[in-house]
């Protein structure tokens, strides 16, 4: 019986994402109802937090009642790439986008209260996909491919800094000014260590890539 609870949390963590996605759609920053809004991301912030645990649950009960299996090690990465990207992509979007005023406090542009950017997205987006497609080169011609120390790391910044973004949209508008800019400020430095360790992993791994490439064609008679 216990050897299937790691596997009904990881399937869980999916339904999680899928009603955190939703609170997400719903909230619009700009909108008259923004305070109304507001609920649907503390929503959304309890959802987040549920799936984290539950992504440290999993493991932790796979490892001690010792039902670690392949469901678990092909469905559980996958759900936590769909929660990570997906948090990014939303973050990105124009519901998280506030009017941008200049000195004479005419409406010219538009800004992101999350810091996240598209073309941040591009760059986790396009790690994931480069490191999926290594790992799928390399377990394929029967060489290990598993996850290295640097991708847990990744994975574990990104999920900290999704939730930093989360506290910080939730309450940017309710804190001091000071406040607010100091936690801004480390919104930022989270997002800015997060993508250099998302590149810097990914490059790890392309070097990872390229070892097993040369020993496989040493040993080629």
């Amino acid at each position: 019986m216990f050897r299937h609870v790691p596997n009904a949390l990881t399937g869980l963590r999916l339904v999680l994402a899928a009603v955190f996605f939703g609170m997400l759609s719903y909230f619009q920053s700009g909108s008259p109802t923004h305070h109304g809004d507001v609920l649907w991301l503390n929503i959304a912030l309890i959802v987040y937090v549920v799936a984290l645990f539950t992504d440290f649950l999993d493991g932790y009960l796979a490892r001690r009642w010792k039902v670690e299996g392949a469901f678990g090690r092909v469905v559980d990465p996958f759900v936590d790439k769909v929660l990570v990207l997906g948090s990014f992509i939303f973050f990105a979007g124009k519901n998280f986008t506030i009017p941008w005023f200049n000195p004479a406090e005419i409406p010219q542009n538009v800004k992101t209260i999350t810091g996240v950017t598209p073309w941040m997205v591009v760059v986790i987006l396009a790690r994931e996909l480069l490191v999926t497609s290594l790992r799928g080169s390399s377990e394929g011609s029967g060489q290990n491919f598993g996850a290295q120390f640097s991708g847990k790391l990744k994975m574990g910044l990104q999920s900290f800094t999704i939730l930093i973004i989360l506290i910080y949209v939730n309450y940017w508008d309710q804190f001091p000014s000071r406040v607010e800019a100091g936690f801004g400020v480390f919104r930022d430095i989270c997002i800015w260590v997060t993508l250099g360790i998302t590149v810097l992993s990914g490059f790890l791994y392309v070097q990872r890539a390229i070892a097993l490439y040369q020993a496989k064609n040493e040993k080629a008679p």
